[in-house]
């Protein structure tokens, strides 16, 4: 009777279990894996504030390029204008002349050869050399020799020239800065990553969103090594 006492009270007595917490072949990186995480947050932190540094610089040279091609077409409209009023005043004395040498009236037609600008002198020189009354392959006008030129005309190509390429500076720079913006917002995935890492018990999920951060990371430095800095 006690024996089968004994063996109801076994049966009946509740059954316990004990779980023993066993180490995984990842828990014995936890430091390392700590530590790495640490140095990639640092890294990206600087590289991230370095990029949009970079960024804001480059955004600069933009505005002031766009201002500056900006001036530069103002200066070169002003000095076509300029040589477009010049070459009417040739125009006009030089079509005063063609009549009072159509006339004969010699003193009249000494009279605006005076009055003839430094600029007009040389292409009407080297055109009355072709004798162009007799000449019939001399051109119909000093305007067409190729020693007539307006300094004017020759400054507001210059200018204009100038301004084209400051503005192609500018676009090139809005692209630079664009890309360290980008490259900004990709080294800002790293931070979010690097922060919540931590949150992960799992010592294999941790070491994934590590592993994966630092990819991104390197690939991060890489751009910003490749980019110019102004």
């Amino acid at each position: 009777m006690a024996e089968e006492k004994e063996s109801r009270l076994k049966r009946e007595a509740p059954a316990t279990t004990s779980y023993i917490d066993l180490p995984t072949r990842f828990d014995r990186w936890e430091p390392l894996a700590e530590v790495i995480a640490t140095l990639v947050l640092a890294f990206a932190t600087l590289a991230t504030a370095w990029s949009g540094y970079q960024a804001a610089r480059w955004g600069g040279v933009q505005s002031t390029s766009y201002s500056q091609a900006s001036a530069l077409r103002t200066e070169s409209i002003r000095a076509s204008t300029e040589a477009g009023q010049l070459a009417q005043i040739d125009i006009g004395i030089f079509t005063n002349w063609v009549n009072a040498y159509a006339t004969e009236n010699q003193e009249l037609t000494q009279f605006y050869e005076e009055r003839f600008r430094e600029e007009f002198r040389p292409a009407f020189d080297a055109w009355i050399a072709m004798v162009p009354a007799a000449n019939q392959d001399a051109p119909k006008s000093p305007f067409s020799m190729p020693e007539y030129k307006l300094g004017k005309m020759e400054e507001a190509d210059r200018l204009a020239a100038e301004a084209e390429a400051t503005f192609a500076k500018g676009v090139e720079a809005n692209q630079i800065s664009d890309n360290y913006i980008l490259n900004t917002v990709i080294l800002a995935s790293v931070l979010f990553l690097g922060g919540i890492a931590s949150r992960f018990k799992a010592m294999s999920a941790r070491w994934v969103i590590i592993v994966f951060s630092l990819a991104i990371l390197v690939f991060g430095l890489s751009n910003l090594l490749s980019y110019p800095i102004e």
